[in-house]
Formats: C-alpha cells, sequence, structure tokens
C-alpha cells in the first residue's frame, strides 16, 4: 500500500486536535464547586465492579462502575481490612474500589512519525483505549477490536484518513492482517528501550523462581535477587480447557526459548465485539513451556498476587518488558522475535 507522507506541522496540528477526542468520561463537578486532587485515573476492565462506602468487601455498595468506564483516583492506599492477597484500594468519586479490575492509565498523545522502517516498529497504546478499524476495498471504515492502554503493536505503515487524520496501519502478527489506529494514540518505541539487561552476567548465573503458593516471583543473578515481584499465574484445574490444556500453570524446570515483544492471545477472530475471548497486543512475552505458558504484560486485571490466568504467568507490563530484556535467549530490539536455549525457570509450590 502506498504511504502518503506526513508533515511535521500537519502531525502536530491534528495531534492537538486530536486531544479533545480520547474516549474517556473526565469528572464534572458541581457548580462553584472545585474538582477534588485525584493522583491518577483508572480504567474498569470488566462489566461492572462495585464501589463501597468503605474501602471493604464487606461495607455496602454504593455505586457500580462499567466496563472501559475511567475515573479519577482520589488517593491510593492499603487496607486493613485486605483481602490479605491484595489488601490495594482507591478512593474515587463516590466511595472505594477495589484494584482487581481495573488498569491504571493515563491519557498521553504522541508525535507522529511521516513513515517507519521496513519491517515495521513496536509501538504501544497511550491513552485508556482506542478503536482500531479495518478499511475495505470501497473505503468504508469496519469497526475491530479495541486497543488498551499499554498493549504493543507492530506498526507497518502510515496514512491519512478519510478525514485526512493521521492514522497507523498495525498488522496483527496471528492473523496477519492490517488495521489502522488514529496515530497520536500510539507511541513509538525505540530500540534503545529494549536492549538486553546485564549482559554480562554470565548465562547460567541467570535463574527464575516462580512460587505459586506465594504466587512470586524471583529473578536470580548466581545467588543474588535483582527482581522480586507478585504474578497472577493459572487457576488451579486440571481440567482441560477447549484446547486441551489445563489452566494451572505446570511446575518444574523450564527454560526461557521463544520470545516475542507482542501477541495477539485468544480465539483468533475478527470482531468487534467486547465479549470475545481477543487480546490483541499482549506485550512482552517469554515462554517457557512448549503448551504456550509464558511470561508476558497484563492490561485487562490488576489482582496479582492471586492466581488469574489459563496458564500463563501475568505480570506488570514493566516487570514482564524487565523479564523479557534480562532473559535469555537475547533479545535484538525490533526482531519480530527470539529463539533458544535460555533462562533457566523453575516453577513450584
Amino acid at each position: 500500500m502506498g504511504e502518503e507522507r506526513l508533515t511535521r506541522r500537519d502531525a502536530l496540528k491534528l495531534a492537538l486536535l486530536g486531544l479533545g477526542t480520547v474516549a474517556w468520561r473526565p469528572f464534572k463537578p458541581r457548580e462553584n464547586i472545585a474538582p477534588p486532587p485525584f493522583v491518577g485515573l483508572v480504567r474498569v476492565t470488566i462489566d461492572h465492579v462495585p464501589v463501597h462506602r468503605e474501602p471493604a468487601f464487606r461495607s455496602p455498595v454504593e455505586d457500580y462502575l462499567g466496563r472501559d468506564q475511567v475515573v479519577r483516583v482520589l488517593e491510593k492506599l492499603v487496607s486493613p481490612e485486605g483481602p490479605t492477597y491484595n489488601p490495594r484500594w482507591y478512593r474515587v468519586p463516590g466511595g472505594y474500589l477495589h484494584t482487581a479490575y481495573t488498569q491504571e492509565v493515563q491519557v498521553r498523545l504522541n508525535p507522529v512519525a511521516p513513515a517507519v522502517p521496513d519491517g515495521g516498529q513496536l509501538a504501544e497504546v497511550t491513552v485508556p483505549y482506542t478503536r482500531c478499524w479495518q478499511i475495505s476495498p470501497e473505503g468504508e471504515y469496519v469497526p475491530l477490536y479495541r486497543l488498551y492502554y499499554g498493549s504493543v503493536y507492530w506498526v507497518t505503515g502510515v496514512r491519512l484518513g478519510r478525514y485526512q487524520e493521521p492514522l497507523y496501519e498495525i498488522t496483527d502478527d496471528l492473523l496477519k492482517v492490517p488495521y489502522y489506529v488514529y496515530a497520536p494514540y500510539l507511541r513509538l518505541i525505540q530500540p534503545e528501550e529494549l536492549t538486553p539487561l546485564s549482559p554480562d552476567v554470565p548465562p547460567l548465573e541467570k535463574w527464575i523462581e516462580v512460587d505459586l503458593r506465594a504466587q512470586t516471583l524471583r529473578a536470580y543473578e548466581g545467588q543474588t535477587i535483582v527482581l522480586e515481584t507478585k504474578i497472577s499465574s493459572g487457576i488451579p484445574s486440571d481440567k482441560p480447557t477447549d484446547n486441551g490444556i489445563p489452566t494451572r500453570t505446570p511446575s518444574g524446570r523450564f527454560g526461557v526459548f521463544h520470545k516475542v515483544p507482542s501477541r495477539h492471545m485468544g480465539n483468533g477472530d475478527l470482531t468487534a465485539s467486547l465479549e470475545a475471548y481477543e487480546l490483541p497486543g499482549v506485550p512482552w512475552v517469554s515462554f517457557f513451556v512448549d503448551t504456550g505458558v509464558a511470561f508476558h504484560g497484563t492490561y485487562w486485571h490488576d489482582n496479582f498476587g492471586r492466581p488469574m490466568s489459563h496458564g500463563c504467568v501475568n505480570m506488570r507490563n514493566e516487570d514482564a518488558l524487565w523479564i523479557f530484556r534480562w532473559t535469555m535467549p537475547a533479545y535484538e530490539p525490533m526482531a519480530p522475535e527470539a529463539k533458544g536455549r535460555g533462562t533457566l525457570v523453575w516453577v513450584h509450590e
């Protein structure tokens, strides 16, 4: 597909115009009352979550928030009421919201590149969410997935839309089809952000321990812990799913053998349904079991410390990126993948 190059002036103009089009609901204070200060934004990740009167599940429910509603966080706190595995709560307008089915988000617009390198360039979403589109041969825009904050994609082209707005072309890594998204909502990732960590440490000195009982991950260099974080492993059920693979994260000794910076997980359907099992743009995936079990970033919950997955090890995006850069096989920035015998992973109860 031919590309229409964008001038810096056009890109800046359109980015500024796009500031008012981000799909999130701002707080509207009462007349003559200044809005309270806030410390961040969170997106609701499931159909509805309760807002409690106090930061405790036993507390009365004052309201419900719906999927993809974005709310201001007035305070972050750790509740003595727990739950023990994840006692983190947000104070929001109207009450208290547990973190489990939320995602911390921002609204950041980005300069638009007039072109991308051959082979594409990785990019991350920097708004709470945005719709992507297929463009039919007749020029019709067909809605597809919502792309969420922190998810990562391969940008393979730049073009102007029907209203002369800049669009990035994304090529889906699973389906190998292009779709389009408003370009200022994506930040192009630079190669220096993906260089290996601790490259001078002998590969055999690096190893990872996953404690399924404690829901923690520790990364070691020799006997020194260099990363310790909570994770969400597979839900402990040995009943096979539709693909025949149990949801429990397997115990044993494994090795990272395949890494990809972005992976479309799910059924692989082209759909606009929010109920479909489609997770495009899962970031920083490091496979260590040949059934598809991997460490990866997670944008659909913040309930680390409790099993939540279909078998993989869910991590915060920043921790998954750290593992992606630190483990062997080494990843060459902007390569489609890295393969080879890699870092030891010990998974145990």
